[in-house]
């Protein structure tokens, strides 16, 4: 190696063995320093490369950083202060290296090259050299390497990390500061000190007045009697045994015991103190503390009223209620789960509760569950759960969970409702829907047979009927949309915008063959498949009523189709004109109309709006744009 080295081209085996080890030297000879704006190492200043062998050869880390752009050499101490960054940094200019801090080393170098030595203690900087923003401190010392004509050729900087220092000190120092906050508050009543052969206590003013006792004598010492008295009666018998037993062995003092004040209120306080034996086996002093833990007791309270609230309204309700820790571990559920499956109280904590689904739908469920354990996701799912009579009825099982100020996890609350007869009721109402959809869509195909065979007959109407027929097979496409649906029977290629939806419902009254009568303008927006249904009846509603009366009934009918955003709301704006028939208000509300205005203002949460110009109606329709995105998921909240 040595007589590789540009550094030490005589060296002829003389190099110590430490530092012929060293990486950064093998680094260095390794480096082809032509490719740097440096040069090669051999036309290096003397004094640049009498720097660089001290450098290596030292144990303190340090760095070079050569020419104006700063050419990072490091040894390796300097290694862990470099992180992840090593060894991409070495032989590369420090201002790209380490761009987080590059306007501080452009400032360096300058002032260096300028002529200045330069001392930082301490120095606080946020560095990315492990991949994530780290706050580090370090004790920072540049000088400058001067060459023979004095001129500065590289700065040297002594880098030392004092990072733990100075975070043990900043933890240190709000330890104290916490610390002194604690005895200054009224959490901690004071201390005291029984000089127990003299039967004399020397208390703090909080102390003395917490046990009714004037400041000034418990300063001087006082009988232990003075204090003692203010112990609530039902007390008094276990603290004096506490404390005489403590006396007589040297063990530790602890009990939680009630004062009551002059006033008649109670205090709970916490004392707590250690014996000092003598060699002789007597006690001669007794100093402990008494903290004032009357707000923790109140809580404790307070929080045990809670949960029997809790316990009785969870067994009052309809549901079964249950819930877990945040692990999943299932703790507690209310008197409906047990009415319900029938099982012994207990059986079913932990994992036990899995065992009572269907067997089709245990790993179902558990997939579910697991999934919302690990991102903290909203649990819902349907799935058959075994009655107490031994048959499996459906329920619907929805979960959120608990978050505490950080956003962890503290708990998850559950609720299992049966929905056995209404999801029966539905599954019948699907099939009658589904057989009364079909005999439908049975009638458009008759009517699309008959103009059919009706164009064989007449090859002079064969365009019209063709024409004819499109239409009316798109009519059954849009009926198939609109129609209530279960989540089965849901047409796979669902319009997912208002503007798309749009277009498929007016597919039926020859939507391509319109050219410029059918316009779309402003903006789109995507829509849940909560909000899909009470849309698609808004837009086939008019749509109906257009081609009936309105614009798509006359040739010269114009239709404009409007979208914008105003604040946390989506407006949207049907706008008919060119009817050449005056257009007037219905007398009378058709059941067209309740259905518009239900669908908008009682499935949506907006505004239906609706005017009547001479050349056409006019429709302003404003949503909440959280009821248009909504999902029939149960969302997640904290």
């Amino acid at each position: 190696m040595d007589s590789q080295s540009p550094l030490f081209p005589l060296a002829e085996g003389k190099i110590p063995a430490k530092l012929a080890a060293s990486e950064m030297l093998g680094r260095f000879n390794r480096t082809d320093w032509k490719t740097t704006g440096l040069g090669a190492a051999e036309t290096w200043p003397h004094a640049l490369k009498a720097a660089c062998r001290m450098m290596l050869a030292s144990p303190i880390p340090m760095a070079l950083l050569a020419g104006r752009e700063g050419i990072m050499l490091y040894n390796d101490g300097y290694i862990a202060i470099a992180g992840g960054r090593h060894p991409d940094c070495f032989a590369a200019s420090v201002l790209s290296a380490w761009p987080e801090v590059a306007e501080f080393n452009a400032d360096i170098i300058g002032r260096v090259f300028s002529g200045e030595s330069l001392s930082y203690e301490d120095q606080s900087f946020t560095f990315h050299r492990n991949g994530t923003a780290e706050s580090v401190w370090l004790d920072l010392d540049y000088s400058p390497i001067l060459d023979d004509d004095g001129s500065a050729v590289a700065v040297l900087a002594l880098v030392v990390e004092t990072t733990k220092r100075v975070m043990t000190e900043q933890e240190l120092a709000q330890s104290r500061e916490q610390l002194s906050l604690a005895l200054a508050s009224s959490a901690i009543v004071g201390t005291w000190d029984w000089h127990v052969p003299e039967d004399r206590v020397y208390s703090d003013e909080k102390f003395a007045r917490l046990y009714g006792v004037d400041p000034q004598v418990a300063s001087h010492g006082t009988p232990i009697a003075d204090f003692v008295r203010t112990i609530h009666p039902d007390d008094l018998q276990s603290v004096s045994t506490a404390m005489q037993s403590a006396v007589e062995t040297g063990g530790r003092f602890s009990m939680e015991y009630r004062l009551v004040q002059e006033d008649g209120s109670i205090k709970w306080v916490l004392a707590e103190g250690q014996p000092l034996i003598d060699r002789n086996g007597l006690c001669t002093r007794f100093p402990g503390v008494s903290v004032d833990i009357t707000a923790q007791k109140e809580a404790v309270e307070a929080h045990a009223r809670s949960e029997i609230g809790f316990r009785t309204l969870a067994d009052a309700m309809p549901q079964m209620v249950w819930s877990t820790q945040p692990d999943g571990f299932h703790d507690y559920y209310n008197a409906r789960w047990y009415e319900f499956t029938g099982v012994p109280a207990g059986s079913t904590d932990g994992e036990g509760w899995n065992g009572m689904f269907h067997e089709e739908d245990q790993d179902r469920a558990w997939t579910a569950w697991r999934h919302s354990l690990q991102t903290g996701d909203a649990y819902q799912i349907e799935y058959r759960l075994r009655h107490h009579t031994g048959v499996y009825r459906w329920v619907l099982g929805r979960a959120l969970p608990i978050r505490d100020e950080k956003d962890k996890i503290t708990r998850w609350y559950g609720t299992c409702t049966d929905i056995h007869d209404t999801k029966m009721a539905l599954a019948e109402r699907e099939i009658v829907a589904h057989e009364l959809s079909h005999r439908i869509k049975n009638i458009f195909s008759v009517l699309s047979g008959i103009i059919s065979l009706s164009a064989r007959s007449a090859p002079e109407s064969r365009n019209f009927a063709d024409l004819l027929r499109n239409r009316i097979e798109a009519m059954g496409r849009a009926h198939d949309f609109v129609r209530p649906h279960s989540r089965t029977s849901r047409p796979i290629e669902v319009e997912t915008s208002i503007f798309g939806l749009s277009q498929r419902l007016l597919e039926p009254y020859g939507l391509e063959e319109m050219d410029n009568r059918i316009v779309f303008v402003g903006d789109d927006t995507i829509i849940g498949d909560s909000s899909a249904t009470p849309l698609a009846l808004l837009l086939h509603e008019l749509a109906t009523n257009s081609a009936k009366y309105g614009a798509l009934s006359h040739a010269a009918g114009r239709l404009t189709i409007a979208g914008h955003h105003d604040a946390e709301n989506y407006v949207l704006e049907w706008k008919e004109s060119g009817n050449p028939v005056c257009v007037r208000q219905p007398e009378q509300e058709g059941f067209g109309s309740r259905l518009m205005k239900i669908s908008v203002e009682g499935q949506l949460g907006g505004q239906f709006q609706r005017q009547w110009d001479e050349d056409g109606v006019r429709v302003r329709v404003s949503v909440p744009v959280a009821s248009i995105l909504r999902s029939s998921k149960l969302a997640a909240r904290s």
